[in-house]
């Protein structure tokens, strides 16, 4: 497959701004991203917003907001307890009257916290029209179904409200520009019997569908997982560790054989995520200035 590879902004021109706002994608595009990537949730009253996770306290305000302060509550979402605010016990108009701030205070700057709103899917495809008028190739769309099976399971199924609004927009066919991506299998399966749009795999380092809790990921990027995978997708999202991996102190490793047998499956591969912080640095690229100081804590 020789083609000319993409740029994905994955939630906009992350690191600069807060990510999942429309103030976010246009600065990705005008920094040259192809596509921009929203991570897709559910309101209460079905409607597709774009955030990180379902839980929205370390995305929003809200828990700042004393009218939303009886909406704090536990739940298990794909075998995991969180306690938060979450998106679908909000209307979308409620979340309107939220502002977004930044996920990773810890690295980022977060002054342009406060400013920016929560967008809707449908929000996003209305910029993107605005933005490809008069563009010879127009800027992509790349949505992430998150918990797809969790959001069905509430009665808040992704596939009609998502597929209504890119026939809508226009994103029809196979050489539409965009792609489908999610972690789960059952999803990227039920899309692909409703629509011939581009599906994505997403496979993370570690762990294994949420929807399929006996099949690994590992299992996955065999030579017969991938096949299976060629069945209902047209790529794989693979983490970039799975593509160039890091040895126990950081350091890149030779790539792995992964792009090459995907390639042979007939699958595009679409590594995540490439960041700039130090943090997310391999040991040989961090600023040495700061490598010998830098906390070390969990970062989704």
């Amino acid at each position: 497959m020789n083609e000319t590879p993409i740029i994905i902004a994955h939630r906009g021109l992350s690191g600069e701004w807060p990510e999942h706002t429309l103030e976010g994608y246009r600065a990705a595009i005008e920094a040259g991203a192809d596509f921009v990537e929203p991570d897709l949730v559910l309101t209460k009253d079905a409607v597709l917003v774009a955030r990180h996770e379902n839980e929205i306290s370390g995305t929003t305000d809200v828990a700042d907001r004393p009218e939303f302060a009886d909406r704090k509550t536990s739940k298990t979402i794909d075998g995991e307890q969180f306690t938060g605010w979450f998106t679908e016990d909000f209307t979308f108009a409620e979340l309107q009257t939220l502002r977004a701030k930044e996920r990773l205070p810890q690295l980022r700057s977060t002054g342009r916290d406060g400013q920016y709103l929560v967008p809707s899917f449908e929000e996003i495809l209305q910029m993107l029209a605005e933005v490809n008028k008069g563009r010879d190739r127009p800027i992509g769309v790349y949505p992430e179904t998150k918990h797809p099976s969790y959001f069905t399971a509430i009665g808040l199924p992704h596939e009609a409200p998502l597929l209504q609004l890119l026939a809508q927009y226009g994103y029809k066919g196979r050489s539409a520009p965009v792609f489908i991506q999610s972690f789960e299998v059952g999803n990227l399966q039920a899309l692909r019997r409703k629509s011939d749009l581009p599906l994505v795999q997403l496979i993370a380092g570690e762990g294994g569908p949420a929807d399929q809790p006996d099949r690994r990921y590992t299992d996955m990027i065999t030579a017969q997982g991938l096949k299976d995978i060629a069945q209902y997708a047209d790529g794989i999202g693979p983490d970039k560790n799975l593509v160039i991996g890091r040895n126990m102190l950081g350091q890149l490793q030779s790539p792995t054989s992964l792009v090459t047998n995907a390639h042979a499956a007939g699958l595009k591969v679409h590594p995540w995520t490439f960041r700039r912080e130090n943090y997310f640095l391999p040991l040989n690229l961090k600023r040495a200035s700061i490598r010998a100081s830098q906390a070390i804590w969990p970062v989704r």
